[in-house]
């Protein structure tokens, strides 16, 4: 019933109050009234970990929570990529943009899938809700299928290129983070942003491996507001930063 519905909110005043369009077809949560009705881990990783100027990545920004999040804590000097493989939530992002003007950070859309290489990959709509949706390389059969089409797919390392370095990036991309890091060698090697990482307990192992490589430490962000404590290997909601920047940025608060 909640497919192909619509409706704008706004979020709440302490992440910048914008006007974002959202479906329940994307996460049922967002039907419930009030900031409870959207993701408290977005809003709690916008308000401790992104200031004033920051420029920030949303790798799977589904209908745009922290994109827009993001880009009222960073203000107008700061920059904000939203990448979105589903032309349907890309959608809801433009028109969330396009509801927001002054106050914000300028906020990009890229339609597009980021992986371990730049090219063309089969995309599948889950037929749980368009949260769990997923480059079929990586299959979901838990979520159900509703559809299949292509779309195109780019590297981290080329967004470095032909869109801005970021401060922070955030990745939830349904058991394709290690794809996504794969892609990464540039970004993780010299633009060393900080990563908020969903990891799925299939991929914790090689995500520690190639996040170790990269001099990164990890830190438990389930619940940003009561701190990030210090963890060997991934967990669901993972920060990782810069070994030589994490204690810095830990005491400041982002």
């Amino acid at each position: 019933m909640a497919r192909g519905w619509a409706f704008p909110r706004r979020l709440p005043p302490t992440v910048g109050g914008s006007r974002i369009w959202i479906s329940p077809d994307a996460r049922l949560r967002l039907l419930q009234p009030g900031a409870g009705g959207f993701d408290k881990g977005l809003l709690d990783w916008a308000s401790c970990l992104v200031h004033r100027g920051h420029k920030v990545w949303d790798i799977g920004a589904n209908v745009g929570v922290f994109t827009f999040a993001a880009a009222g804590r960073a203000g107008p000097g700061g920059r904000v990529l939203a990448v979105e493989p589903d032309p349907w939530l890309f959608g809801l992002l433009q028109r969330s943009r396009a509801a927001n003007r002054g106050g914000l950070a300028q906020v990009e859309l890229l339609c597009a899938a980021v992986a371990h290489r730049s090219g063309v990959a089969r995309f599948t709509i889950a037929g749980r809700g368009r949260a769990s949706n997923y480059l079929a390389d990586v299959p979901l059969a838990e979520v159900g299928e509703r559809e299949q089409f292509l779309v195109p797919t780019v590297t981290a390392d080329a967004l470095v290129e032909t869109a801005f370095p970021p401060d922070l990036v955030k990745i939830d991309v349904e058991r394709a983070e290690l794809l996504v890091l794969r892609g990464a060698g540039r970004l993780l090697a010299e633009v060393r942003p900080a990563l908020l990482l969903e990891v799925a307990e299939s991929n914790a192992e090689a995500v520690r491996e190639l996040l170790g490589a990269a001099r990164y430490r990890l830190f438990d962000a389930a619940e940003p507001a009561r701190g990030f404590p210090p963890v060997a290997r991934p967990v669901w909601d993972t920060l990782a930063l810069p070994e030589e920047r994490a204690g810095a940025w830990l005491a400041r608060g982002g």
